[in-house]
């Protein structure tokens, strides 16, 4: 039992070291969660493969060269052989020769493809282009949502302050109505008034611990962080903007910025070059190739010698498709069709991101005025309280009183806290809405 306690003394500065909070910025807090984002990781990795797939059509463009290789063993056959007159003995025109080995070194270049080719590769650089701005748009999501989850757990450890600070207050008010009590200047159900608003205190503070916990598991998990790890924030809320562009240069801002949109653009334009491509088809194709043969033999010389002996053929190709069926028209139809959605998907998300950048500005404003209008309720709290403290000690107040003062004084600190993170919230979204960091 000695050596049991004597490990559990050296051990326990490990223990409580790995219980001390870790002190957490806003900026680190960003910074990791987009290390560590899972999200973030799939996205970057669609942008790895549409920029492949754009390279991959782009190389079909340029010439190719293929190597092939072979042997063939071929059975014994009787030769080819001619009997002259003048001749005691058949003469072999062409000897059998068993072991066959080929080599083609084929070039071939296409020359003219009705710009299916082109337009495709344009296609698929477009939407390469539209991959790497919704990459952009997950991270400022992303981003916003860490600073969501920051703020939020601020106010959670702010409100919890706030209540922790009333609980005093009502216990010491608990004391000075007791002793009240026991001088016979107050009744038992004045005590009871106290204690019952001490017990509801009680239930809000285990509610606010909860909060602290929940909204730590949230940040947590966002930034990549085991769930229990205890964070401390160590950030404080900015100074917000004095002044606030008008909506309508807020949306214009929103309209050139916003990685959506222009990933949105990006798509129209692929489904455009896509257009093209699908009536490429109505073209001859042209293509020009070339080949390098090394074999033994080569058929190509006559007679047949079983030694290796290279040759070469230069060709041009052009194809021309006289019917399919309509499948050239229908895949243009669907081309058409593809267009015309993505350029309605624009123009709506266009709709959308006015509305948006409208309903934030407006949040800004609305939760402006509150702030004014809770620090106000806060400096008038705060003296109805000292007021009525006074009087209370006097005796010129009653118990019910300064718990009523002690209930507004609450109630005002948690409005100005909550209207204060709502306010760092709101120009948050306000500046993830116009497309912009900061």
């Amino acid at each position: 039992m000695k050596k049991i306690a004597l490990l559990c003394f050296l051990l326990s500065p490990l223990t409580i070291l790995s219980q001390e909070k870790q002190l957490l910025t806003l900026e680190e807090a960003i910074r990791l969660g987009l290390e560590n984002s899972k999200l973030l990781r799939i996205s970057s990795a669609k942008v790895l493969s549409a920029d492949a797939k754009s390279s991959e059509i782009n190389a079909a463009r340029l010439p190719s060269v293929r190597l092939q290789a072979g042997y063939t063993r071929l059975s014994d056959v009787d030769p080819f052989t001619v009997q002259l007159p003048i001749l005691p003995s058949p003469v072999t025109i062409s000897p059998i020769v068993t072991n066959n080995y080929t080599s083609r070194l084929t070039v071939q270049q296409p020359l003219f493809t009705g710009l299916r080719l082109e337009k495709s590769a344009a296609a698929a650089e477009f939407s390469a282009q539209a991959a790497s701005q919704d990459y952009t748009k997950d991270r400022a999501d992303y981003a916003y949502s860490v600073k969501d989850a920051y703020w939020n757990l601020f106010k959670a450890l702010e409100v919890k302050k706030v209540i922790g600070e009333n609980l005093e207050q009502v216990t010491s008010h608990l004391r000075d109505v007791q002793n009240m009590m026991a001088q016979g200047l107050v009744t038992k159900n004045e005590v009871l008034k106290v204690q019952v608003q001490l017990s509801n205190i009680q239930l809000a503070q285990i509610d606010a611990t909860n909060s602290v916990r929940l909204a730590m598991m949230r940040l947590n998990n966002l930034i990549g962080l085991p769930l229990d790890t205890e964070l401390q924030i160590a950030s404080s809320l900015p100074s917000p903007p004095k002044e606030v562009p008008s909506v309508t240069q807020l949306v214009q801002d929103a309209f050139v910025n916003r990685p959506d949109l222009k990933a949105a653009e990006m798509r129209v334009r692929a489904s455009d070059a896509t257009v093209a491509a699908a009536k490429g088809a109505w073209y001859p194709q042209i293509s020009l190739s070339g080949n390098y043969y090394y074999s033994r033999p080569n058929p190509r010389i006559l007679p047949t010698r079983d030694e290796f002996k290279d040759t070469w053929d230069v060709g041009l190709t052009l194809s021309f498709e006289l019917w399919n069926w309509g499948t050239t028209k229908h895949q243009a139809v669907q081309a058409e069709a593809a267009l015309a959605q993505a350029a309605d998907t624009r123009d709506h998300l266009r709709d959308l991101i006015t509305l948006e950048v409208n309903e934030s500005y407006l949040a800004v404003l609305q939760t402006a005025e509150k702030v004014g209008v809770a620090e106000k309720g806060v400096e008038q709290a705060e003296e109805n309280y000292r007021i009525t403290r006074n009087k209370f000690s006097s005796g010129t107040a009653t118990n019910t009183d300064l718990l009523d003062a002690e209930v507004s004084l609450l109630q005002s600190k948690l409005n100005h806290t909550v209207s204060l993170v709502e306010l760092e919230l709101a120009h948050a979204r306000l500046l993830k809405a116009r497309g912009r960091e900061n």
